[in-house]
């Protein structure tokens, strides 16, 4: 039996305390508490397909609104998630929405969000044509990029525990003929199991099929890009049709890159900026933008950088080996997504003391620099400004050094002359 809120709908399983964790009133029986309408959203009360009764908004974006539901039959509490009238007008959006439902019932993982349902209903309150839904799973927690928001940077153990855990979602999807192509910290989810954390990887709707599932229905036209510009591998950044699992690869390096330091590892002010520096530029390594990070991690993170795919970590789980190896974890990563963030946490070592790196050779940034707010696919936003472009290393170093030393010899030469 479910219980809930009186006050803001919310419901909690029996199981749960006796008062609701956003305003303290106290929890009754769901059949106890009347369900109350939203003068600004007429789906909020309305029982959709006679099976899930929408009880509150709980987020929204480009696509649809994302509710808060009970299902009926089941007597649980599930997100649907409804398409916004107006994208559901377009037939190519649609196909993104049952892509992201058949996607995730065909890989049914631990590590990736059940979908319940998927269908659409003739009408509902305020809206005439026929209503697209997507049934979920409710997860407590919050999207990985509301976590870093928050707190910038994460402990090692988190970072190790996160990236084991996207590895293995993600490298049997891939094997699978599956590539996300959106992965970013809005499509990471961080369940929250007591004092530790679960993954749960969101939104395949820009899935692409290396085996053919499509059945020859193609979403994108060639030369285009799909994805968020901050985490695109160069060959997604150029819009190649022929891009593999390996973008994912790169986008999830880009994740951790940012999980360490705090920022991404590529600004601009715009998306063609962010997207030439992607493909033109090295990112800055991490102990030069965070200096309490041990310096090992800066081969792996360069490594999965690589802008040709063939040179960069070939799974997920490639890279989740390697970073927790270069800070001296034994086993690997299928260990690692078991272990508790506290037994992680014991073997890695103390990263408190900041050691004083060499200069960077890239543009200066403030370990505290706000990560990137929520970004829809394919959107863009503001960073850098243009007072801020990247310094390109001059390469006179190397020259300097020999030229000095070459004047110190024949110094010493005329001296022994001299004499």
């Amino acid at each position: 039996m479910l219980h809930a809120c009186p006050q803001c709908q919310r419901t909690y399983s029996a199981e749960a305390a006796g008062f609701c964790t956003a305003d303290g009133t106290a929890l009754r029986p769901v059949e106890e508490v009347p369900l109350t309408t939203d003068p600004d959203d007429p789906i909020v009360g309305h029982t959709i397909a006679d099976r899930f009764e929408i009880r509150r908004v709980i987020a929204e974006g480009s696509m649809g609104r994302v509710y808060e539901a009970r299902e009926l039959r089941a007597e649980r509490r599930v997100a649907v998630k409804i398409l916004h009238a107006d994208v559901a007008d377009d037939p190519v959006n649609i196909e993104r929405f049952r892509r992201e439902a058949e996607t995730s019932l065909q890989l049914d993982h631990t590590y990736i969000v059940d979908v319940i349902a998927f269908a659409s209903v003739p009408a509902v309150p305020g809206r005439s044509a026929r209503t697209w839904y997507l049934a979920m799973e409710y997860l407590d927690g919050e999207e990985l990029r509301t976590l870093l928001t928050r707190e910038k940077h994460l402990a090692l153990a988190a970072v190790v525990r996160v990236t084991a855990q996207v590895a293995r979602a993600l490298d049997p999807a891939h094997r699978a003929g599956f590539v996300h192509r959106d992965m970013k910290p809005d499509n990471i989810f961080i369940v929250r199991e007591g004092d530790d954390l679960r993954v749960k990887l969101l939104d395949f709707g820009s899935v692409k099929f290396t085996r053919g599932q499509d059945r020859g229905h193609k979403l994108t036209v060639l030369g285009t890009t799909i994805g968020s510009p901050f985490y695109m591998a160069p060959e997604q950044a150029q819009g190649d049709p022929d891009l593999d699992h390996r973008a994912d690869v790169w986008a999830i390096n880009a994740i951790v890159y940012e999980m360490l330091v705090g920022r991404v590892p590529f600004k601009g002010t715009n998306g063609p900026q962010i997207l030439f520096r992607i493909l033109s530029d090295e990112p800055e390594p991490p102990t030069f933008a965070n200096d309490k990070l041990p310096a090992a991690l800066d081969d792996v993170l360069m490594k999965g950088f690589r802008k040709k795919p063939a040179e960069r970590f070939q799974t997920v789980g490639e890279l989740a080996d390697a970073l927790g190896r270069a800070l001296g974890l034994s086993g690997g990563h299928a260990d690692w997504a078991l272990a508790t963030t506290a037994s992680l946490a014991a073997q890695l070592p103390s990263v408190g003391a900041a050691r004083t790196p060499a200069a960077s050779p890239h543009r200066a940034a403030s370990v505290g620099d706000p990560a990137p707010p929520p970004v829809a696919a394919g959107s863009v936003e503001a960073g850098d400004d243009e007072a801020a472009a990247l310094v390109k290393p001059t390469g006179a170093g190397p020259y300097v050094a020999v030229g000095a030393a070459v004047l110190l010899l024949i110094g010493a030469l005329v001296a022994l002359m001299l004499r």
